[in-house]
């Protein structure tokens, strides 16, 4: 049996990046393929672990973090905006903060934000605050190093 057009869009797709289930249905879907052929496809590129909502849920976390510095919380919604099921990407986003010292990872986002400068004035705290809880870290954390870092005068 031939390959069909989907599953070959599919491959490509799967070649050029990770890509959860639901991202190729939806990206195959623009290229207006069949329903009945999508869903072959899926069924195929699944079989064949092409598809591997796992391993993609763990890129995104390990991605998220590591590179990007980002907190748990905005890994989590990361992860589910890739159209991966909730507890896949809680079990991922374990994984990857397993090994991770979150104030440190904090930290070291709060560095890479400031670039070495001093915090002007209470508003730069503030929109530092906004800045790090959007990022997905706890609030008690950030303003815990926020106020560290204020009272040591800005070189925490």
């Amino acid at each position: 049996m031939a390959p069909s057009r989907a599953y070959l869009d599919g491959l490509k797709l799967l070649a050029q990046r990770e890509l959860s289930e639901a991202q190729v249905r939806q990206r195959l879907a623009r290229k207006n393929h069949d329903t009945a052929d999508i869903e072959d496809a899926i069924a195929r590129l699944r079989a064949e672990r092409a598809i591997d909502d796992r391993r993609v849920a763990g890129a995104i976390a390990r991605t998220e973090s590591s590179l990007r510095r980002r907190g748990r919380s905005r890994v989590l919604l990361q992860i589910e905006r890739a159209g991966i099921d909730k507890s896949v990407a809680r079990e991922a986003v374990d994984a990857a903060f397993a090994d991770v010292d979150a104030d440190a990872l904090l930290a070291s986002a709060l560095a890479r934000r400031l670039r070495g400068r001093p915090v002007a004035d209470d508003r730069e705290l503030g929109r530092l605050y906004r800045h790090l809880v959007g990022q997905g870290f706890e609030p008690e954390r950030v303003l815990a190093l926020l106020t560290k870092y204020k009272q040591e005068g800005g070189e925490g």
